[in-house]
């Protein structure tokens, strides 16, 4: 639904009437197709502008302003934008499409979809901006609210209010509410960028029961623990509304005057009284435009309010500020990604991290000489991680931030294991794990989605085995393996316990491709299989298979999902579970699981994703649709810079083992490895 593009990235058919509405990134995606107006932006300079443009050119013409649920960081390209073509908004002076809008009865499948997006709304705990943590401090029992916006703002001086509503506001809220505290919430941009309030945050009132917020913070938890709103024309309003809270206005912003607010006001005389439905369903779902937040498509609210809700609940993972310790230039901007919310510090020695600090380390080791208080965040590779080796560098859709162990480590417990034994599995989460799994299997992903022929299975062969190989210097074998510790003594296990089975051994493709040590043993390895795979495509191979005999390898998790026999001889994270056979059992996890259920824990809870194209988070159905496109489009090779690239990272990393045995944690080379894990 877009249309041909014009100057400055605007639509062919739409006349800008500045350059900064021209430079809108993605504006095409809010514009209907074969639309034609001048674009203008709400009571501003260039809103006047586009009208003029519009009478002379006897053109209609629409005024933007940014979308009541806009985005994630305050300067972030918008999500949503308001067009209207009869006036704006907040402007009470003269009508706007949304007071038409709002006047619309409601058919019954919009009232159950506006009753879903105010649920979706509260869970979601979204906002206009959601760049800021929810407030931490205490709060007073019983309060309420006071909004303060920002000085001359245009929703105020179009909305009949001036400096005397808010010393009204103030007042009635001391008086109107004896019992309570009274909270004024300084608007964001006081705080930010310095900006003058009505309310002077430095300013303590003659009042002892009125207390000022004047932090930069998420308005929710405010909103949500609130007796009553009290606002001039914030959206807070709004909000306030969608929460079931009583609001008092002091200005007439767009949901007053519809009886659904307590206004010291008269409203216009074209507003009467509507439903709340009616109004959120104007205000969410008719008014704005949205647009897909990884790309420059036209989408729904609902696509929109879950992408801002997942960025919520993932920037509020760990501590506002975290220390990152040893982390490569090439994985310090990719851990601010999977960081977001969090101010990161990279640091290079322990000593620079402070008492009672967070920090971010690369895999299992954390330097001793840390402080004893610190609290650790192991990152990791994820299970769906690239189309390409991250020993070639290659950037990662998914990785594994772990505060309380890390997968792979079999000797003390995960976060991963902790969901895997305590989560509460619902039946919608189950659900979406089936459909999860049957999506990976069908596209053909592991972990790192290399190009690599097809296997045919022998037509004479009644059982085969598949032996993955592994890196033997990984810490999934070093504290996941306590049995067999290399690959000829699980080669020489397998085929002494399956004499008669064809067994086919696949070298680990970090060997296989010469970034890792090892491939000058493949005579020792053909003496005790059938065949040797260096190269095979794996979601091919295991659907030829009977079996997985492995140590830790990813692969025995890959063939859980499609339904294989997987035969354990260390501990990794999908053992013990019910579903493995195990060599070498782990004692403290009692818990049988399903396919469905493993798949929920390890591919749904514990790890995160991010986008190729946005850089943001996203869910790990989006991250399968991504993995799927991108090896489609590579082939699942790497790029010719990468390739030339790879003779370089190997020997710096064939060097680090050889001079890293001693404190590997700290060699810089072993940072770059993406392969820590066993995969």
């Amino acid at each position: 639904m877009t249309a041909a593009m014009g100057p400055y990235g605007s639509s062919a058919g739409m006349i800008p009437a500045s350059r900064g509405i021209a430079r809108i990134p993605h504006l095409h995606a809010f514009l209907e197709e074969d639309e034609r107006a001048v674009l203008g932006w709400g009571m501003k300079r260039s809103g006047r502008r586009a009208r003029e443009i519009a009478a002379r050119k006897r053109l209609p013409f629409l005024l933007l302003e940014d979308g009541f649920l806009r985005s994630v960081e305050r300067f972030d390209p918008p999500l949503s934008i308001l067009m209207d073509d009869l006036g704006i908004h907040y402007d009470a002076s003269s009508p706007s499409r949304l007071e038409k809008l709002v006047t619309e009865p409601l058919g019954a499948s919009e009232e159950r979809r506006t009753t879903r997006l105010v649920q979706s709304w509260r869970e979601g705990r979204v906002s206009k901006y959601n760049h800021a943590r929810e407030y931490e401090g205490a709060l007073p029992r019983p309060f309420v609210l006071v909004v303060d916006q920002a000085f001359d703002d245009a929703s105020v001086r179009h909305g009949r209010a001036d400096a005397s509503s808010f010393a009204r506001m103030l007042q009635a809220a001391i008086r109107e509410n004896p019992g309570c505290t009274v909270l004024v919430k300084t608007h964001p941009d006081v705080v930010a960028r310095g900006k003058r309030g009505y309310f002077d945050p430095r300013m303590p009132s003659a009042d002892p029961r009125v207390g000022i917020v004047a932090a930069d913070c998420h308005p929710v938890r405010l909103i949500e623990e609130a007796e009553a709103v009290y606002t001039v024309t914030s959206q807070l309003g709004f909000e306030a509304l969608i929460w079931g809270k009583p609001v008092r206005c002091f200005g007439l912003p767009f949901y007053a005057g519809w009886g659904l607010t307590e206004d010291d006001l008269p409203p216009p005389g074209r507003r009467s009284p509507v439903s709340l439905a009616q109004l959120v369903h104007a205000a969410l779902v008719r008014y704005p435009r949205y647009r897909d937040p990884h790309g420059a498509k036209p989408a729904e609210v609902e696509t929109v309010l879950a992408h801002i809700a997942l960025q919520r609940r993932m920037r509020a993972r760990f501590a506002p500020s975290v220390h990152a310790l040893g982390f490569s230039w090439w994985k310090q901007p990719i851990l601010k990604r999977f960081l977001a919310g969090s101010e990161l510090k990279f640091v290079r020695r322990p000593s620079s991290v402070p008492s009672g600090a967070t920090v971010a380390v690369w895999g299992r080791h954390a330097p001793a000489k840390l402080p004893a208080d610190a609290r650790i965040i192991r990152v990791e590779d994820g299970f769906l991680r690239s189309v390409g080796l991250g020993a070639d560098l290659t950037q990662p859709l998914s990785w594994i931030c772990d505060d309380e162990g890390i997968y792979y480590d079999a000797s003390s417990p995960s976060r991963l294991e902790r969901l895997l034994s305590e989560a509460d599995f619902d039946d919608a989460l189950l659900e979406r794990a089936r459909k999860l799994r049957r999506a990976i299997v069908e596209a053909g992903l592991t972990k790192y989605n290399l190009e690599a022929p097809g296997w045919t299975r022998p037509r004479d062969a009644s059982r085969v085995i598949l032996v993955p190989g592994q890196v033997e210097s990984d810490d999934s074998i070093r504290f996941g393996a306590p049995l067999i510790k290399t690959n000829h003594e699980l080669l020489c296990a397998v085929r002494s316990v399956n004499p008669e089975a064809y067994i086919v051994y696949k070298p680990h493709p970090d060997v296989a491709a010469g970034l890792r040590r090892g491939k000058h043993r493949q005579d020792r390895w053909r003496a005790l299989c059938d065949e040797v795979l260096a190269s095979a495509d794996m979601a091919q191979l295991l659907g030829q298979v009977d079996e997985v005999h492995t140590l830790t390898s990813l692969a025995g998790f890959e063939a859980l999902l499609r339904d294989r026999t997987v035969t354990c001889y260390g501990q990794p994270f999908y053992a013990g579970w019910g579903l493995t056979a195990d060599i070498a059992p782990i004692e403290r996890r009692k818990r049988r699981l399903s396919p469905d259920e493993l798949v929920a824990g390890c591919l749904i809870l514990y790890p995160a994703y991010l986008s190729r194209f946005s850089g943001r988070f996203v869910t790990p159905e989006e991250a399968v649709g991504e993995l799927g496109a991108w090896r489609a489009a590579s082939r699942g090779e790497p790029s010719l810079p990468r390739k030339l690239l790879r003779p370089l990272l190997a020997a710096r990393r064939l060097i680090a083992e050889e001079f890293g045995k001693a404190a590997p944690h700290t060699s810089q080379a072993e940072d770059m490895e993406a392969s820590r894990g066993g995969g």
